[in-house]
C-alpha cells in the first residue's frame, strides 16, 4: 500500500476503458475511502514509495484481481514494453522457485481450497519479493492495477475475526479509540464480492498468487 501521489504512465481510469465499468467502480470507492483515512491518520501511516515490508511473502488473490493485474499489464506491453518484460521474467522466475512447495495446482496456479486458512500457507514462499515490485526503484510497476490486499494494507481493517489489524509499522503511540477512529472500510456494500460470482458464473473460480496472474 502506497499513499503517497505518484505520477505514473498508466492511470487506472485511464487504461480500464474497455474493461468492466463496476470493477472501476469498486477502485474509485476503495481509493477514495482510503484517501480518507490516510487524512485522519496523518503522521500515524507511515506508508510511503520505498516502504516493501508488505510486498515480501505470497498472499492468495481473488480472480477479480488476477484479471485486474493481467490487463494492467497487457497494456504496459503497449506502452513500456521492456518494463512489462522485466515484470514476466521477474515473476516466470519466482513460479519456478516456488513450484516444489506450491500448495495448488501447478498447471493452472489455482490455489487449493482454503489454502491460507488452514496452516500450509504459512511457511509458503515467505522470502519471495512480489514480482510486481522494481527492485531499483522499490515501487510498485503495477501500482494502478494492485490487488485489493495492496490497496488496503496499512491503514486500520477489519480481519476474518472481526478485530481490527494495522501495519505493524503503523500507528505508533497511537491508542485503541485513535485505531478504531481511523478504520478503513474500503468495500461498504460489497461489491467486490459480487463481481467475483460473476467470474465465477463465467468459468473463471478460485485464489492464485500475484507470479501465476503474470506469468502467464
Amino acid at each position: 500500500m502506497d499513499t503517497v501521489e505518484r505520477e505514473r504512465p498508466l492511470r487506472y481510469a485511464e487504461c480500464m476503458r474497455g474493461r468492466p465499468e463496476r470493477d472501476l467502480e469498486l477502485i474509485q470507492i476503495t481509493d477514495k475511502a482510503l484517501a480518507d483515512v490516510t487524512r485522519k491518520a496523518g503522521d500515524w501511516l507511515v506508508c510511503r514509495p520505498g516502504c516493501t515490508q508488505c510486498c515480501t511473502g505470497a498472499f492468495a488473490i481473488n480472480q477479480l484481481d488476477a484479471q485486474r493485474l493481467r490487463y494492467g499489464i497487457d497494456q504496459l506491453c503497449q506502452s513500456e514494453p521492456e518494463r512489462a518484460n522485466r515484470i514476466r521474467a521477474r515473476a516466470k522466475a519466482y513460479v519456478e522457485r516456488i513450484s516444489q512447495d506450491f500448495p495448488g495446482d501447478i498447471r493452472t496456479g489455482i490455489l487449493e481450497d482454503n489454502v491460507e486458512h488452514d496452516g500450509r500457507f504459512e511457511a509458503f514462499a515467505n522470502d519471495e519479493v512480489c514480482p510486481a515490485l522494481d527492485p531499483e526503484t522499490g515501487t510498485c510497476d503495477l501500482y494502478e492495477f494492485r490487488p485489493m490486499t495492496c490497496r488496503v494494507f496499512g491503514p486500520p481493517v477489519r480481519n476474518d475475526d472481526g478485530n481490527l489489524s494495522v501495519c505493524e509499522l503503523c500507528f505508533h503511540g497511537a491508542t485503541e479509540e485513535q485505531i478504531a477512529a481511523c478504520e478503513l472500510i474500503a468495500d461498504p456494500d460489497d461489491l467486490e464480492t459480487a463481481l467475483i460470482e460473476e467470474l465465477n458464473s463465467a468459468g473463471l473460480a478460485g485464489n492464485t498468487i500475484v507470479a501465476f496472474a503474470l506469468a502467464r
